[in-house]
């Protein structure tokens, strides 16, 4: 599919962007905060509008762009995937824009919006991730990919656990954990999308 490789690429710039900010993001708080402690979005709430809100808004419009190189006439499971991508695109873009409650504090309206938006984000991925896995076109790095899927259900299973009866032990560690399998799923489509185009432009140079 023509722009296939442009998308991988772009893809793949953005994830490597948002995964800078969010290290700055969290250099930058100026509270003593303990990431093992404490979620992603306990150091957003530190400094709103800063760079961890911009991260997820650029993984958000790296994984659209994504969506855009995997759309293909014919390919099986594509609309079932589009919504999966779809549902973690929103869920980033609502729990960048609205704001969770400061650590330590009651939980409010927009803080319960924040809380669903991420939930139903990190479960779609996954499933989005197993399906994408049956694809024919990525069908090289299938198993990878089942793996990633496991690891992050079982990461996310940790992580309602520490939420819940665990009294938020390594809540922190388990979400990052957790973003790093489900980033990792993106970042194996998005380099399989961009080295199969590049395969393609390569053979007819070799043939003629």
């Amino acid at each position: 599919m023509p722009g296939t490789r442009s998308t991988g690429l772009l893809a793949l710039g953005g994830i490597a962007v948002a995964a800078i900010l969010t290290v700055i993001g969290h250099l930058e708080v100026n509270d003593d905060l303990n990431p093992w402690a404490l979620t992603i979005s306990d150091f957003a709430v530190s400094d709103r509008g800063g760079v961890i809100d911009v991260a997820m808004v650029v993984l958000a419009l790296a994984t659209a762009a994504l969506m855009y190189g995997l759309r293909r006439p014919g390919t099986p499971l594509g609309r079932a995937v589009d919504l999966l991508l779809g549902a973690w695109v929103v869920g980033l873009l609502l729990a960048a824009v609205v704001p969770t409650n400061e650590p330590g504090t009651a939980m409010h309206t927009s803080a319960y919006v924040h809380r669903y938006a991420s939930v139903v984000a990190f479960l779609a991925l996954p499933i989005g991730g197993w399906l994408l896995a049956r694809r024919p076109d990525l069908t090289p790095v299938a198993r990878t990919l089942r793996l990633l899927v496991v690891l992050s259900l079982g990461l996310a299973a940790g992580m309602v656990w520490s939420a819940y009866p665990g009294d938020r032990l390594l809540i922190g560690l388990a979400e990052r954990l957790l973003i790093l399998t489900e980033v990792a799923v993106l970042a194996t489509v998005a380099v399989t999308q961009a080295r199969r185009a590049r395969g393609r432009v390569l053979t007819p140079a070799r043939e003629a």
